[in-house]
């Protein structure tokens, strides 16, 4: 079966993306586009490069997250540089035309209030532009534009997945929760798992980001239910990464893993899309 993915923001949770990509592999579903905003935008573009998932743990796993992030001098609480070496050990100077399948990644631009889907130039600049978290991380200048984290208009990009190959059916990867599961999100006020965040934890201006960025996890939440009951995929997939914070040290074999878990998870609603399409084939080819 053929299917074009779609994978959602969530910083740290995004390694489950992973997880997802090699279990879809292992059933014979041959991903055919991405698309992806945020830490699914990395990984989106890290698969498109043409590394397998195997490949792809193996190398994130030997990364320091330690050495992900420094803080900046300018707009934003940390700087990037640790991220783009990270990423550039993957996607060096390669296009989107180099890219193995047709890929797409999501960013706002702030001075027009609207979003922005990068499909050309160099991959590790749309990259930047879509992992970036605003007061978090800076701005990414893309020629006029000032681009912003993906997340802020479209947590799960379901409809630029279908835009990039219309007729196939598209999967999308949420690593945000339903309403219902709102309770197991990442308790308030805990101690962040990063430990470049630990020194300024307890100033005045870290609680008041920590507010800011609780009430736009909130806003993330209530728009990605908004937009995937709108957008309707084929199957959602949610990933059981709820207790992970966005910036959090984590076993990024074990979130894989949560990645897989959740595939075996929607595996009913997976062979009820491959039986729809086994039909539409058969009937395209009756009616030809």
């Amino acid at each position: 079966m053929d299917i074009t993915l779609a994978l959602g923001g969530g910083g740290s949770k995004g390694y489950a993306h992973i997880g997802v990509i090699r279990a879809l592999e292992k059933m014979g579903i041959n991903i055919k586009a991405v698309a992806g905003t945020s830490a699914g935008g990395l990984a989106a573009a890290v698969y498109a490069a043409g590394y397998e998932p195997d490949e792809i743990i193996d190398l994130v796993s030997q990364i320091r997250q330690d050495n992900l992030y420094g803080f900046f001098k300018g707009p934003g609480l940390l700087g990037t540089k640790g991220i783009r070496q990270a990423a550039s050990q993957f996607l060096s100077e390669k296009t989107f035309s180099d890219l193995c399948i047709p890929c797409a990644l999501t960013a706002v631009d702030l001075m027009r209030m609207e979003e922005v889907v990068m499909r050309e130039g160099k991959v590790i600049d749309a990259v930047m532009a879509t992992i970036a978290i605003p007061g978090i991380f800076p701005p990414k200048e893309w020629a006029d534009l000032l681009l912003v984290d993906g997340m802020v208009l479209d947590p799960v990009p379901v409809n630029i997945a279908r835009s990039l190959a219309p007729s196939l059916p598209v999967i999308a990867v949420s690593l945000l929760p339903m309403k219902e599961r709102w309770k197991d999100i990442s308790p308030w006020g805990r101690s962040p798992e990063n430990p470049l965040l630990r020194p300024i934890s307890k100033l005045r201006v870290a609680k008041a980001f920590e507010v800011y960025l609780r009430s736009m996890d909130i806003t993330a939440y209530m728009l990605s239910e908004i937009k995937l009951e709108l957008d309707k995929p084929e199957v959602i997939i949610r990933p059981a990464v709820w207790h992970i914070g966005s910036m959090d040290r984590v076993n990024v074999r074990e979130v894989a893993a949560l990645g897989e878990e959740a595939v075996e998870e929607s595996l009913a609603a997976l062979r009820k899309l491959r039986k729809k399409q086994k039909w539409r084939r058969w009937f395209n080819l009756k009616s030809s």
